[in-house]
Order: structure tokens, then C-alpha cells, then sequence
């Protein structure tokens, strides 16, 4: 079974991450984990149907772009996941590892936006406030993803051509793009470690 004991193996050294991305534009969000019954979970939101955002009503990650204020692109990972779902990381959780960057091209997006997942485990049951961009948060175990049992495509029209992409049928949310990408980045370096013996 998956645990996070295996997350922060595979993922020890990976911190301290390498620079922040130059440029006036750069994201970060957090991959949040924790230890449930049933073996290793992932914290998804839902982001509310909002005209404008590229991202409307996708299954995502806490997050959003960095802002002049933000120190680093690991404070942008905090202040969005408090802003976002009122979870305080540096509180309730620990930080574990850092995943590669991943250009986010949304639907209405003009240019790529380096976006860096920070993986944290939660440590604490803290209260979740959900703000005015997220209209649900959903713990999904890691397992049937990593095996490929909740697999499933999604079709999509991007600048006018149309693509079928893999996805993942989380409860009967989609998870795909950006969100399956990190998340596959981490399950691509969890696979080994799955069939070593216990």
C-alpha cells in the first residue's frame, strides 16, 4: 500500500527546489496529501464556472499565479491553498517535496504560465473555508488512480483543433490537464517504489 512514507522517500531530494521561473509570470499549487484508513489520499477542489478564467469549473489543485508581495513561488502554494480553502499549510501540514514545472495553457490563455506543485502532507483535520472560487473539496484515494482503475478520456478543443486526453473519473469529476500531469509526474516516480516488497 501507498503511503506517505513512500511519497517522502521518492521524493527526498527534491528540496530545496531549484529557482523560481524569471518572468513576470509564474504559479504554484499544492499537491496536498495525508494517511486515511483506506491507504494514501489527494485533496482535489473544484473551481467555481467563472466567466474569464481558464479554468472554470475544472478539478485542480489550491493554487494560483505568484503576486508581487509573494517572497517565493512556495508562498504562492500557501497564500492561494489559505485564500482558496482556508487550509494554513505552514500550520497544518509539512511540506515533502517538489514536483517539475508544468506549463498551464488554459482555454482562454495566451502564453504558457510555469506553474511548480509543491507536495505537502496534511498533518492536522483543519476547518475548510471555501472562498468564492471553489465550490468543492474532494479527498480521493491515490491507489485506483496510480493503477489506472479510474482512467478515462477526455475530448477538447484547443485553438481550434480537437484533442482527446487522458483523465481520471474521480467520483464522476473529470481530472485531467494540468492536475493529471502533476499527478501523473508523482505516480511516475511512486511506480518503482509500488513493487518493491513491503
Amino acid at each position: 500500500m501507498v503511503n506517505i512514507a513512500r511519497v517522502r522517500e521518492t521524493l527526498a531530494g527534491s528540496l530545496p527546489s531549484s529557482p523560481d521561473p524569471e518572468g513576470p509570470s509564474a504559479a504554484a499549487v499544492a499537491t496536498i496529501l495525508r494517511d486515511a484508513p483506506g491507504g494514501l489520499e489527494v485533496l482535489f477542489i473544484r473551481r467555481a464556472e467563472r466567466d474569464g478564467d481558464p479554468w472554470s469549473g475544472h478539478m485542480a489543485f489550491p493554487g494560483g499565479r505568484r503576486e508581487p508581495h509573494d517572497v517565493d513561488l512556495l508562498s504562492t502554494a500557501i497564500r492561494e491553498t489559505i485564500e482558496e480553502i482556508g487550509v494554513d499549510l505552514t500550520r497544518d501540514a509539512e511540506l515533502v517535496g517538489v514536483l517539475d514545472d508544468q506549463d498551464a495553457t488554459g482555454r482562454r490563455s495566451r502564453e504558457p504560465l510555469p506553474t511548480r506543485p509543491f507536495v505537502f502532507e496534511l498533518r492536522a483535520e483543519p476547518r475548510v473555508v471555501l472562498s468564492s472560487e471553489v465550490t468543492e473539496v474532494l479527498w480521493a484515494p491515490v491507489e485506483p488512480l496510480l493503477r489506472g482503475e479510474r482512467g478515462t478520456s477526455v475530448d477538447v478543443t484547443y485553438k481550434g483543433d480537437k484533442f482527446t486526453l487522458p483523465a481520471w473519473d474521480v467520483e464522476g469529476r473529470i481530472v485531467w490537464g494540468l492536475t493529471y500531469r502533476m499527478l501523473s509526474t508523482l505516480f511516475g516516480r511512486l511506480g518503482p517504489v509500488l513493487v518493491q516488497p513491503a
